[in-house]
C-alpha cells in the first residue's frame, strides 16, 4: 500500500477534517527514516482511527518548509487542518503507541474538555451528563473523578468527597480542585452541627457563612468568610481562607461571584 502524498492540501489538510492524519516527513537517503517508516506503516495498517501520509522532503520541499521541518524524520499529527502534536527522530513502537494514545482525539477526551468548559461556565449539571459515560467506561479515570467531584460538590458533597479521595492526581490544578471539594464537604458537614467550633467573637459570623454555603448563597458566604479572614484568620485552622479558596476553585475564575469577591479577598489577606 502506498502512503505517499499526492496533494498535501487534499491528502492532509482536507482529509484531517474527518480523520486525523499522521504525516511522516522523510527522504530515501535518511537512515533513521528507514527505521521509523515501517513501524508507522504497520501501525497505520492496524487502525481506522487515523491515516498515514508520507511526504518525501526532496520531492515536496515547500511543504517541509511551510511546516517547519528542520530535520528528518519529522512526524506531525494533523487534526481538522491543524498540527495537534509532533516529534522528530525515531521512537520505538511502544512509545509511538503511547504518543498516539495521548494525542489522538477521542470521544472520552472530547467529553472531558467539554466538561471542563461547562464547569468554568457554572453549568455543573451539564458537566455531570458529560462525565457519567466516561466514568461508566472507566471508573478509575482520575481526571474524570475529580471533575465529577467538582460538579457534585454542592449537590452531593459526600459522593463528591469519595470521588475526590479515590482520584490519584499529580496535576496541580486537579490537586487544588480535589482539595477544594474536600474543604467544601467538611464545611457543609460542619454547617449541620457547628457546636464543635470554638467560642469567640467571630463564631457567629463563621456559622452564618456556613449556613449561607449550605443554602448555596455563595455571595453571602464569601462576604462572611472574608469578614472572618480580616478579623481572625486563624479561626477554625484558617478555615475562612480555605473556604474562600475552595469556592473560587470550584466556581471557576470566570464565575461572576468569583470575580466580584476575588479582589476583596486578596486585600483581606494583607
Amino acid at each position: 500500500m502506498s502512503y505517499e502524498v499526492n496533494d498535501f492540501e487534499t491528502d492532509v489538510l482536507d482529509a484531517s477534517a474527518d480523520t486525523p492524519v499522521l504525516v511522516d516527513f522523510w527522504a530515501p537517503w535518511c537512515g533513521p527514516c528507514q527505521q521509523l517508516s515501517p513501524v508507522l506503516e504497520s501501525l497505520a495498517e492496524a487502525t481506522d482511527d487515523w491515516t498515514l501520509v508520507k511526504v518525501n522532503v526532496d520531492d515536496h520541499p515547500s511543504a517541509a518548509q511551510e511546516y517547519g521541518v528542520r530535520g528528518i524524520p519529522a512526524v506531525k499529527l494533523f487534526v481538522e487542518g491543524d498540527i495537534e502534536a509532533e516529534f522528530a527522530g525515531v521512537k520505538p513502537k511502544p512509545q509511538l503507541e503511547s504518543w498516539l494514545d495521548e494525542h489522538l482525539p477521542s470521544e472520552e477526551k472530547s467529553r472531558i474538555e467539554e466538561a471542563k468548559e461547562a464547569l468554568e461556565a457554572g453549568s455543573h449539571q451539564e458537566a455531570e451528563h458529560l462525565l457519567w459515560p466516561v466514568l461508566e467506561d472507566n471508573p478509575d479515570h482520575d481526571e474524570a473523578q475529580v471533575l465529577m467531584a467538582r460538579a457534585l460538590a454542592f449537590k452531593d458533597p459526600n459522593r463528591a468527597q469519595v470521588l475526590a479521595q479515590e482520584a490519584e492526581v499529580a496535576d496541580p490544578t486537579l490537586r487544588q480542585m480535589r482539595d477544594g471539594v474536600e474543604t467544601i464537604a467538611r464545611l457543609l458537614e460542619l454547617a449541620e452541627d457547628p457546636s464543635a467550633l470554638p467560642e469567640n467573637g467571630v463564631k457567629d459570623t463563621y456559622v452564618a457563612a456556613l449556613d449561607a454555603l449550605a443554602d448555596q448563597d455563595f455571595d453571602a458566604a464569601l462576604d462572611q468568610f472574608i469578614d472572618v479572614v480580616r478579623t481572625d484568620r486563624n479561626y477554625d485552622d484558617d478555615g475562612a481562607r480555605k473556604a474562600c479558596v475552595a469556592l473560587f476553585t470550584l466556581l471557576g475564575e470566570q464565575h461572576p461571584v468569583t470575580q466580584e469577591h476575588r479582589r476583596t479577598f486578596d486585600m483581606a489577606l494583607y
